[in-house]
């Protein structure tokens, strides 16, 4: 997409409870190539401090920063994403995690991908334990820094994969999905339409827990019509480590969503004549 088409854009920062993971995401945000865009930040229940250091950012952020908030009542982040759907003045979305660190292309890469009827989906690099407590207690994001350090990172199991920071192929039809596929569908690295996702009704706040929430609202979109496209080797973020959480509900959402992918390819499925006794 040429600069002179570039949508409104709104960046959608899921977060809960770890002001110090995001503190070095609205960093990242900070020091992006292309920056007219805002950031909402979706807070599931965080408590004061979290609101503080958002405060904080705001005041000398490039760009405006608004916090939408709910009350903690358990697991609810289909409901505060749908709250920041609806509280975006951008014409474009980008959802993102709290504990993701971002290239500063990120958001120029995703901006070369958007197309009118066409969601993209990227993926992640994992940073080891270890880097992460290091990033985390530095509290700063200096992205040159990590880069000269890349080697020994991957040496020393700091990061996941390497080649991803340094290639990046281009847009092209090769990148679009044919079919509804399951795999590399992160919801940390996700952009859409407002008004596609408006249109599948936003994530489904049914989803109890966690698990496939992502994955669902991807496949709506596609039942839609609306065509996948792969962000991978261009939007790459830098995920954070911590503790995986409860994942207790992780099967019966799974299986939420292969029913509705069961039900579509029936319902979509041709009329058989039948043969003639």
């Amino acid at each position: 997409m040429t600069l002179s088409k570039v949508p409104s854009l709104s960046i959608i920062v899921n977060t809960y409870n770890w002001p110090e993971a995001l503190r070095l995401t609205l960093q990242s945000l900070a020091c992006q190539t292309e920056r007219r865009f805002e950031i909402i930040v979706a807070d599931d229940g965080s408590r004061p401090d979290t609101a503080e250091m958002i405060e904080a950012f705001a005041h000398s952020a490039p760009f405006p920063v608004r916090h939408v908030w709910q009350e903690d009542t358990g697991f609810r982040r289909c409901a505060i994403l749908n709250k920041a759907i609806a509280e975006a003045s951008g014409a474009y979305l980008i959802f993102i995690d709290g504990d993701c660190i971002l290239q500063p292309d990120f958001v120029a890469q995703h901006l070369a991908l958007a197309e009118p009827n066409h969601l993209v989906t990227g993926s992640r690099i994992l940073l080891g334990r270890e880097l992460s407590n290091h990033l985390l207690a530095e509290g700063k994001w200096d992205y040159q820094v990590f880069r000269r350090n890349i080697l020994g990172h991957r040496l020393n199991g700091g990061i996941s994969k390497v080649v991803a920071l340094f290639v990046r192929l281009p847009s092209g039809r090769l990148r679009d999905y044919r079919s509804f596929v399951w795999r590399r569908i992160k919801g940390c690295n996700l952009a859409c339409w407002k008004s596609d996702a408006i249109c599948v009704g936003g994530f489904d706040e049914t989803f109890i827990g966690w698990g496939s929430e992502d994955i669902d609202f991807v496949f709506r979109m596609q039942d839609r019509g609306i065509i996948r496209r792969s962000g991978v080797w261009a939007t790459e973020v830098l995920h954070i480590w911590h503790q995986t959480g409860d994942r207790s509900r992780a099967a019966a959402n799974t299986k939420i969503v292969r029913d509705r992918i069961a039900a579509a390819r029936l319902r979509n499925k041709p009329c058989q004549t039948p043969k003639s006794a």
